[in-house]
Parts: C-alpha cells; structure tokens; sequence
C-alpha cells in the first residue's frame, strides 16, 4: 500500500488544524479568564458541528464528480480528470490565499479573536452563539481549504493522512492551551509554510496533468474534439495533448511509482515525464505565490499573535 499520498494531506491538514486550534485555544483561555468556563460546551459544539460541516462538503464534492459521470456514462473518463483538475484549481487558489493573507493577518489574530469574544460576552443571551459562530466559521474556513485538497487528491489513503493531521493538530492545541507547552508557534508556520508553497507547486504541475488526461480523453473518444490537442507528438511512444513537447524523461533514473520518487511525487509533484507547460506552470507559481510568500513572511515581524499564543493553565 502505498503511504506516501498521505503525506500531503498530512501536512496540510496539520497546518490548517493547527491554526483552527489556536483560535480554539485562545477563547477557551479567555472564556477561563473571563470565568466563563460554561460556555466551553458551545466551543467544543462549534468544532464538532464544523469538522461535520467540512466533512459534508467533501463528500458533496464526490458527490458531484459521481453524478456527473453517471449522467454520461460515456464521458466518465473525461469527466473525471476534468473535475479533479478543476478541485486542484480551487485547491490552490484558496491554499494560496491562504499562505499570503494568514501570514499578514497573523499579528493581529490574537486581538481579532479576543474582540469577538469579549462582543459576544457583552450579548448575555447569545453570548453562546456568538462563541458557537466564532469556533465554526473558523473550523470551517481552515476545513473548507482542507476539503479542496483532498478533493483533488482522491482516495482512502489521503484521508488517512488528513486524519492523521487533525489529531497531531489537535494534539499540539492540547499541548499548548492545556499543558502550558512552549512551543515556537511563527517558525512552525513559516516551515509549515515553505512545505505548503512546495506542496502547491506541485499541484499546479497535477492539475495541468489532470486538464492533459481528460482533453486526451476526449479527443480519443471524439473525432470532432481532436483539435482540442493543440499539440501531438504522433512519433513519440510518450505525448502530451496540451502540455507541449517533453522537458526530461527520468523514467529510468528516478521512477515515480518506486521510492524516493514516489514521495516526491507526493510531496512536490515529481513526474517522471515533464512537459513545457507544467516546468512553465511550476516556475511561475515559485516566482509569485512563493516570491509573495517569503517577502510576507520576512516582513511579518517578531510581535505576531502565531509567535506567542496565549497558553494558560
């Protein structure tokens, strides 16, 4: 069986697990500092009710692939790629998003959560559901993300990994805000961050394969759809239909489907055959996504909330 997929919903998920537990821990430790410990119960609602949500939307999304291909049975093998090449589009817009936008906000999220606590503690009656809402939108937001990755990954053994990311995410928030743990919360998201740019590079070059699988599909299938494959190399035994002429060929040094190959596959998008567009695709993606996110992260400062969270006993 090979494990290797769930490396990246691993990583993945533990990053935006971890960041939905210090917006959990920080409201615990303010309800307990506000001694307002009855409200833990609509925190720990608001996780449970928002893991069911996101979990919701996974299978939605599966849903919709399935529904799809059943509609036209014919074209399921078409269908399929295209909609994963289209998660994997979504998967890394919003993962990019994400990257940049969490990094600038990342000083001033401690006093975001703390304002909407201390709103939401002013509303007597509703004070609950203001909590309730805060931990949800949260969850969500960090599992909706989480959800678009995995959708394009398909498969039991990425959502092994994803589980796998939300106990260690868990159990890092626990080791935090219950056991008063030091840990150095910026530098683990600036790592976490660098594995993530790497990650959705990666899945950039997948998605343009994903796009290459179903428009070769359906031009094999359908005679009026052959000008959709721009290009096609007829005496070459490996081709591309959109992808352009071939980059490198390392089936025989560095296969994708045996070790270390494998991982590499699964953690930065490695292929054995590479074409124009995806080297293209891959190196744009570094020299913006990553070139945002490193000058964020350089700008970001030593006083942001993720380098000390709050962690009270």
């Amino acid at each position: 069986m090979n494990f290797s997929a769930a490396l990246p919903t691993f990583l993945i998920t533990l990053r935006e697990g971890v960041e939905a537990a210090l917006v959990v821990g920080i409201v615990l430790a303010l309800l307990k500092k506000a001694k307002q410990q009855r409200l833990n119960p609509w925190v720990y609602a608001g996780v449970g009710v928002g893991i069911i949500v996101s979990a919701f939307i996974g299978f939605l999304f599966t849903w919709i692939v399935q529904a799809l291909s059943a509609i036209n049975p014919q074209y399921s093998s078409v269908v399929e790629p295209l909609m994963e090449g289209v998660f994997s589009v979504l998967a890394i817009a919003m993962l990019s998003w994400m990257l940049i936008w969490m990094t600038k906000q990342a000083r001033v999220m401690k006093a975001q959560v703390e304002g909407a606590v201390t709103d939401a503690l002013k509303q007597d009656s509703y004070a609950g559901w203001g909590v309730f809402s805060l931990v949800f939108v949260a969850v969500v937001r960090e599992g909706f993300e989480t959800v678009l990755f995995i959708a394009s990954q398909q498969g039991l053994i990425p959502s092994l990994g994803a589980i796998s990311g939300i106990a260690v995410a868990a159990a890092i928030g626990v080791l935090l805000f219950q056991w008063g743990v030091k840990i150095n919360i910026r530098q683990f998201f600036q790592v976490m961050g660098v594995f993530l740019v790497l990650i959705v590079a990666g899945l950039v070059v997948t998605a343009l394969h994903k796009f290459d699988e179903a428009f070769t599909t359906l031009a094999l299938s359908n005679r009026a759809s052959e000008s959709l494959c721009f290009y096609y190399e007829r005496f070459t035994r490996i081709h591309s239909c959109i992808l352009g002429p071939m980059v490198w060929d390392t089936s025989k040094i560095l296969p994708d489907e045996q070790f270390p190959g494998v991982v590499l596959k699964a953690l930065f998008g490695y292929r054995q055959y590479l074409y124009v567009v995806q080297a293209v695709g891959y190196v744009v993606f570094l020299v913006t996504v990553g070139g945002l996110y490193f000058r964020s992260i350089t700008g970001a400062g030593s006083g942001g909330a993720k380098n000390q969270p709050v962690a009270q006993k």
